[in-house]
C-alpha cells in the first residue's frame, strides 16, 4: 500500500496506489469517495463514533471466527478489478468476492496482507512515472494526461478510460471527430461500446 491521491481526470474520484513489495510497479485503483474516506480512516488509525459498514463486517468476522488471510486481486477486466477475501474458519478456507475497494478497506482494518495475481501485475503494474495521470499536486506546470496521446502504456490507458465518466466519453469523441483526430476516437468509441456491450451482458444476467 502506497496511499491515496486524488484524481484530477475524473472529479469525485481517487486514486489508491498499490506498491508491490520488493518491487517498483504501482497498481491505481479508482474508487469513489466514500471507499476513499474509508481507506484513509483504516490508515489513519482513526476511530469513528459509529462503526463505519468496513469496520461492522470486521466485528461480524471476528464474532464468527472467521479470520481475514488475505485480499487477493485476482483479474483485471474491461477496466475493472476483480478482488476476493480470503477467510479461515478452523482448517477451511472461505473465498468470498468482492469489490476491490471494499476489499482494501477491509483488509487495513484486518492488518492482513493485499496480494495481486502475477497476471494482473504484469498488466497494470506501472512505473512511478505512469502514474503522473493520478499526481495531486498543485504544480500547474506538471505534465498531467489529459488525452490517450500523454499515456505511457496500455494499461494505464485502460486504466485512464474506466475512469471517466460516459458524458465526458461523449465530449471527447465528438471534439476528436471535429477536429479529424480519428485514431482518438477510435479509442473513445471503443470504451463507449465496451461499456454498452456490459450493460447488455448485465441485463441478460
Amino acid at each position: 500500500m502506497q496511499g491515496l491521491t486524488g484524481n484530477r481526470v475524473q472529479s469525485g474520484t481517487y486514486a489508491l496506489i498499490l506498491a508491490e513489495e520488493d518491487g517498483l510497479r504501482r497498481i491505481p485503483v479508482v474508487v469513489g469517495v466514500y471507499e476513499a474516506q474509508s481507506i484513509a480512516i483504516a490508515l489513519e488509525g482513526l476511530m469513528p463514533p459509529r462503526p463505519l459498514t468496513h469496520d461492522l463486517l470486521c466485528v461480524i468476522a471476528e464474532k464468527f471466527d472467521l479470520g481475514l488471510v488475505e485480499a487477493f486481486i485476482y483479474k483485471f477486466d474491461d477496466g475493472v478489478f476483480f478482488s476476493e477475501l480470503v477467510f479461515k474458519r478452523g482448517n477451511d478456507l472461505i473465498r468470498i468476492d468482492s469489490r476491490t475497494s471494499d476489499a482494501i478497506a477491509i483488509a487495513i482494518r484486518a492488518k492482513c496482507d493485499i496480494y495481486a495475481h502475477p497476471d494482473v501485475l504484469d498488466e497494470c503494474g506501472l512505473d512511478l512515472e505512469d502514474l503522473t495521470i493520478y499526481d495531486d499536486g498543485d504544480d500547474d506546470d506538471e505534465e498531467m494526461a489529459f488525452d490517450p496521446d500523454d499515456i505511457k502504456s496500455e494499461a494505464a490507458l485502460k486504466i485512464w478510460l474506466a475512469a471517466q465518466n460516459s458524458d465526458d466519453l461523449q465530449d471527447r469523441l465528438a471534439d476528436a471527430i471535429s477536429i479529424e483526430n480519428y485514431e482518438h476516437a477510435k479509442i473513445y468509441m471503443d470504451e463507449i461500446r465496451r461499456r454498452e456491450a456490459k450493460r447488455e451482458r448485465e441485463r441478460d444476467d
